[in-house]
């Protein structure tokens, strides 16, 4: 009994928040991040193959004109999260995210829990998108009629039926994208971060292309009628679209390496979903109005619209910048990724080898090539839709953690110093777990499945070694008790 409410007491151990500014101060990152540079790190993350592939496929096949509303839905739902994401940011800025702040307000466990499972989320994220990314250099190839041998152009077993000269060995492609973003980020979060605002001023402005020129090729016939699928399409393809209108909690792992984030990490979370909804809406607008959505590609929906209306090279140009745009979703989650681990590591949950920084660059070098060889490895050797369903349950749980927290923590320290308070408390934050969970009902079995897996390891890696050498554990650190609370 003696040894089960120890264990019970280290589970609900919690991380004081007083503490983190200290930690913070001397972790060894480099404070190099602006209030815009955040800003597009979040636009980076959030805009990505939502738009340029995603909104036509979800037209085409659920909502039609209707997408329009999906959006919306999604975005109200990814707002009342992003709000909740914004207090915590102002008030606990730290590397980690829902990991850091489940940890400080609801436990250990439960901060391990949403720590381990992002990891695995964030980490399928960049290799989902590297396939994606793959497939338009191959069709760009095909435009220019340039021929790779077969065995480099795609995961075992995804060739299409009838392809003669082999088969497919491996996505070259998509594993050399995971290693040059791998690259990229070790290179140090200042040379890193030019590289990803540079990119997405780029996918800015394409996707302003694609508004302003489509919008002279719009046919209101088009938008008739709106709603083909009834509402409940537009509800269905809410559930779909959502999962593009997230970035900014990979983006809040950054606050470590940001001036002044108490103030410019809420700013930059609401101003990052703010710029990406209204392009969103925009797009769709346009699409939809220039092609009958029974006639929209699902594959490459704005390239293909646009060749559809005579404008070719329009379309070269936006599966190009679609290309180079998308690259920035897979820096924003690896960035994420590498700076969960690290404040996991360093909270003594996972060795500390891997919290030690680059001397010069002051970036968690080792962990981020662990990371880039591990998605390469999933985009190297995995269909797609394998790759994709890894990606969906994680970070609606981390949603549900963080409005939960907000919520708790508002009640139980309504004294700290907050620079942006969630608004509609609580209210927002319920919409956001209710939202969540029932996003979470439309989750494939197999995805269930390879989520209880992987939750069972990483139970087994904190009870075996992080519950023991945890700095809270050893007492290097002062916890908050549960107890009587």
């Amino acid at each position: 009994m003696a040894v089960a409410h120890k264990a019970l007491g280290a589970m609900l151990r919690r991380k004081p928040i007083e503490q983190i500014d200290d930690e913070a101060a001397t972790s060894g990152l480099r404070r190099t991040l602006g209030l815009w540079q955040l800003t597009a790190i979040g636009v980076g993350g959030i805009i990505g193959a939502g738009i340029f592939s995603l909104a036509g496929a979800v037209a085409n096949e659920t909502a039609g004109p209707g997408v329009l509303i999906s959006f919306l839905i999604a975005g109200v739902a990814s707002a009342a999260a992003a709000f909740s994401y914004a207090e915590f940011a102002g008030l606990i800025p730290r590397a980690g995210s829902a990991y850091t702040y489940g940890y400080a307000v609801l436990g250990e466990f439960a901060g391990w829990a949403i720590g381990w499972d992002l990891l695995l989320e964030y980490t399928a994220i960049v290799a989902v998108v590297a396939i994606g990314i793959s497939g338009y250099f191959n069709d760009l190839l095909g435009f220019l009629d340039i021929d790779l041998p077969l065995w480099m152009m795609g995961a075992p077993g995804t060739e299409p039926e009838g392809v003669a000269g082999g088969s497919y060995k491996v996505n070259l492609f998509a594993v050399l994208l995971c290693l040059l973003i791998a690259y990229v980020l070790n290179l140090g979060m200042k040379s890193a971060a030019r590289f990803e605002t540079a990119l997405v001023y780029l996918k800015v402005g394409i996707v302003l292309l694609v508004i302003v020129v489509g919008a002279f090729k719009i046919k209101t016939g088009n938008y008739s009628p709106f709603l083909p699928y009834g509402l409940d399409g537009a509800f269905t393809g809410a559930a779909t679209v959502f999962f593009a209108v997230f970035g900014y909690d990979a983006m809040s792992t950054a606050a470590e390496e940001s001036h002044d984030a108490r103030r410019h990490m809420p700013k930059a979370i609401v101003y990052s979903l703010a710029i990406s909804m209204v392009l969103y809406v925009l797009a769709c607008l346009v699409l939809t109005g220039m092609v009958d959505y029974r006639s929209i590609d699902p594959n490459a929906a704005f390239s293909s619209a646009f060749d559809d209306a005579g404008l070719e090279t329009v379309g070269f140009v936006i599966a190009v910048g679609a290309i180079l745009g998308i690259l920035t979703v897979l820096f924003t989650f690896m960035m994420g990724a590498a700076r969960v681990w690290f404040s996991m590591s360093r909270d003594g949950l996972l060795p500390g080898w891997f919290a030690r920084t680059h001397p010069t660059r002051k970036v968690p070098t080792r962990i981020t090539w662990l990371l880039g060889a591990g998605s390469a490895l999933i985009a190297g050797f995995l269909p797609i839709g394998e790759a994709a369903e890894l990606t969906n349950i994680g970070i609606l749980l981390a949603f549900i953690v963080v409005c939960v927290a907000v919520i708790v923590l508002r009640y139980r320290r309504p004294e700290l110093p907050r620079q942006f308070r969630t608004p509609g408390m609580p209210v927002v934050p319920v919409v956001g777990v209710v939202f969540s969970l029932w996003l979470i009902t439309f989750l494939k079995h197999e995805t269930w499945l390879r989520f209880a897996a992987w939750f069972v390891l990483g139970c087994v890696i904190y009870f075996a070694y992080g519950r023991r050498h945890s700095l809270l554990a050893r007492g290097d650190a002062p916890a908050e008790k549960a107890a009587g609370e």
